[in-house]
């Protein structure tokens, strides 16, 4: 190889490596909502692309030189704002050397390493959550694709059990299928639902206790009026408040019915690896399918959802290609998922897994729910606020006296820069949400957010 493009490489990986570092290291004492707009970001970057060429060196310290102000401190330990973990290092290492290796991870025989090492973490996966053994793991981009893959392969499915071959025929004069989700449903349901043909009149929302769970005699009462290929979507984990559908009582009315079950655990399904959370999801395994996004609870950088289908062959049904220059084993994971080229974004959660260990996993688990138990514990001592939600899992919710004081104060929050939660509304209500999702988070940082808050409400 040529000495220069070997000299290229490393003087730009060296760059990236200590910016990475420097920003890392800024962490615990930079604000955590960004300090600059889209607009000014765009103008930092912008400009007509200019006709020489630089030194991939001197590209990333340009780009490191005009980004700080447009960087979010996701991967500290105060960041509530939305689901997101924080990165685990054995995860960000192993995130590199993916990006080194370049393997095109669509191909069990082109790229093994990468495949197995998937492959792997799909099976520690269901292991940990005790899903079905020999279920199919489709590694895609995030929650709402492993949403979107499972519900495809759902729609393939309960059509073919009526002999409506999707493949052959397409659409258009199929039989009309009814898709059932619970009224406090995440919106990627609606959208994977979109992206399938199915609109807001082809929806059934079925009615939910205060906490957002899904009501079994509302369940029972919805599918005993109507009949045809049916798909139910249940959730581990509401948004908002947590909560999570009674798996044991759904599963088996969906079940009855004749209906595909399917799970939207974006960061609920992680409880399942936890002994004292694990009966949250109880009956939870009895799913046709299920959604999550090690990203969030499992701290895996982006992009990796894991899209689980109880039937491979369901999946191999659903997305196998053609291509007579294609080249094909038993399973590859372009049989599971819709893409064919794409990179190895399993082998950080195989790291992350493989750092932690089992009880790692569960023990990261079980502090996430402590730190929510412990920072609803610390606003309850604020005088004016409260909380909305019970404390089952990671996600607390609270509000002021009035919608105008709780606006104001989430407005405030980011601006004062100690900690970033983000606004949302419940049952009618302004409400704030802190997602405890960081394997970062330190009681030190609930401390820090907790007596900030409590400045900006005396004020």
């Amino acid at each position: 190889m040529d000495q220069s493009v070997d000299d290229d490489r490393i003087r730009g990986l060296d760059a990236a490596h200590r910016a990475a570092l420097e920003f890392l290291g800024s962490l615990d004492d930079r604000p955590v909502w960004p300090r600059a707009t889209l607009a000014e970001m765009l103008d930092a970057f912008g400009g007509p692309l200019p006709a020489e060429g630089m030194d991939p060196e001197e590209v990333i310290d340009e780009i490191v030189s005009r980004a700080d102000p447009g960087l979010v401190a996701i991967p500290g330990g105060r960041f509530f704002g939305f689901v997101i973990g924080g990165t685990h290092p054995a995860a960000l290492a192993a995130d590199w050397l993916v990006s080194a290796w370049d393997q095109n991870s669509g191909s069990a025989l082109l790229t093994p390493t990468t495949v197995a090492l998937e492959r792997i973490a799909g099976r520690w996966m269901l292991d940990i959550l005790g899903l079905p053994d020999d279920a199919s793991v489709g590694f895609v981009t995030g929650g709402q694709m492993a949403n979107f893959t499972c519900l495809a392969t759902a729609r393939n499915a309960v059509l073919a059990r009526v002999g409506w071959n999707l493949s052959e025929k397409g659409l258009h004069g199929s039989p009309q299928m009814r898709f059932v989700v619970g009224a406090d449903r995440h919106g990627s349901i609606d959208r994977a639902a979109r992206f399938l043909g199915i609109g807001r009149t082809g929806i059934t929302a079925v009615e939910s206790d205060a906490q957002g769970r899904m009501r079994p005699d509302a369940l029972d009462s919805v599918l005993a009026d109507g009949s045809g290929p049916t798909i139910v979507c249940l959730q581990a984990g509401e948004v908002h408040t947590g909560a999570f559908d009674d798996f044991a009582a759904l599963i088996p009315i969906a079940h009855r019915h004749g209906a595909w079950v399917h799970v939207d655990g974006a960061f609920g399904l992680w409880a399942a690896a936890s002994e004292s959370l694990q009966p949250l999801t109880a009956g939870m395994s009895d799913a046709d399918s299920w959604a999550t996004d090690a990203h969030k609870t499992l701290n895996v950088p982006y992009d990796c959802g894991m899209a689980i289908v109880r039937d491979p062959a369901d999946s191999i049904a659903a997305f196998r290609t053609g291509g007579d220059y294609l080249i094909y084993t038993s399973l590859d994971p372009w049989d599971v998922t819709p893409e064919l080229s794409r990179r190895a974004r399993g082998v950080p959660a195989w790291a992350a897994m493989r750092s932690l260990g089992r009880d790692g996993i569960s023990n990261l688990i079980d502090r996430l729910h402590e730190n929510a138990v412990a920072m609803a514990e610390g606003l309850t001592t604020i005088d004016g606020i409260r909380i909305l939600n019970d404390v089952d899992y990671t996600q607390v919710m609270f509000c002021l006296d009035s919608d105008e004081a709780t606006r104001r104060l989430g407005e405030a929050v980011l601006v004062e820069g100690t900690a970033a939660m983000t606004g949302a509304e419940w049952r009618g209500r302004a409400a704030l949400r802190c997602s405890m999702s960081s394997w970062a988070t330190t009681r030190d940082d609930i401390d820090r957010t907790v007596g900030a808050i409590r400045t900006l409400v005396s004020r």
